[in-house]
């Protein structure tokens, strides 16, 4: 039973609005396709877990914090007798394990996932300490994406690969597992300080508004859509057509994502979208989904 669903970060859903909105250098874009990936990885892993049949709890996304350290956790499954923090991995193509760490063949380094685990387990530990849960932790790293190849493979790591996911999560699904109250206190302890701030927002590149590509992206493929009548809105490239009301919330929440500190008004929406031509459309679809502020010329929504 998954206690806790899986979101993009806020930072996937920047770069991926920037992405379409501006020119990211190379560096950016491939920042860009890193968290991308890795967001897809972890869906594929969440696919597995849902098919669990067994007495678990399952609290995908967990951002923590303890003597201000933080650290995230991408599934972590509590059982029975212990707790099971796994650190999913969307890597493909050919690596190489040393004493040092993992290492594409093609030269380049990446950060050794062994290394993140044993520190998760360590300040998942603390925290449980301090919460006062006495439970086992058992990491683990997944390597999800069947094109993954490590050569000189470590035996004795907490590592599952992709060919022996299918037999790992039977044989998990197989082991006894009955849980109580306090199992289930613990869970909404641990999704109660879960943190939507990410760690990881200074790398963001920085942007202003009016230097992004003012428009509707289209859902479907990411191209911009161009007007279709009084009710939808086309793509351009692809043909599918959103309904007007749908696509200006869905482009309101983009702008309250990437400008939060920016007030919605009218003017705002109608000139973030661009192919809506109607100011009187646009009023009333955020009169009707969101709260006014202010009267007349200063009004503004929340």
């Amino acid at each position: 039973m998954a206690l806790k669903s899986r979101s993009e970060s806020s930072e996937l859903k920047i770069m991926r609005s920037l992405n379409m909105r501006s020119n990211l250098s190379p560096k950016e874009k491939k920042y860009y396709f890193k968290l991308d990936k890795g967001y897809q990885g972890e869906l594929m892993f969440d696919l597995l877990t849902e098919k669990l049949q067994s007495d678990i709890l399952v609290i995908n996304d967990l951002c923590l914090e303890i003597n201000d350290s933080v650290f995230q956790i991408n599934t972590l499954i509590i059982a029975q007798d212990k707790l099971y923090p796994f650190e999913v991995k969307n890597y493909s193509g050919d690596y190489y394990y040393d004493s040092e760490g993992f290492h594409k063949l093609s030269g380049s380094d990446i950060t050794n996932p062994l290394d993140q685990i044993k520190r998760s387990k360590l300040l998942l530990r603390q925290l449980l300490q301090n919460l006062g849960f006495n439970i086992a932790v058992e990491p683990s790293v997944i390597f999800i994406n069947p094109e993954f190849t490590l050569y000189q493979a470590p035996l004795n790591k907490p590592i599952i690969y992709p060919t022996q996911l299918n037999d790992f999560m039977k044989k998990f699904d197989m082991t006894p597992s009955k849980l109580n109250d306090r199992h289930k206190k613990l869970a909404d302890r641990l999704i109660s300080l879960h943190s939507n701030e990410s760690p990881y927002t200074t790398r963001l590149p920085t942007y202003e508004y009016r230097k992004l590509r003012k428009g509707i992206v289209c859902t479907k493929c990411n191209s911009f859509m161009v007007f279709g009548g009084e009710k939808v809105v086309v793509c351009e490239k692809c043909g599918y057509e959103a309904s007007n009301e749908s696509a200006i919330l869905r482009s309101v929440g983009e702008l309250k994502f990437l400008f939060p500190d920016m007030k919605i008004t009218t003017g705002l929406v109608f000139e973030w979208c661009q192919v809506v031509k109607s100011t009187k459309m646009i009023r009333r679809i955020l009169m009707q989904n969101y709260t006014p502020k202010g009267k007349r010329k200063f009004c503004y929504f929340e």
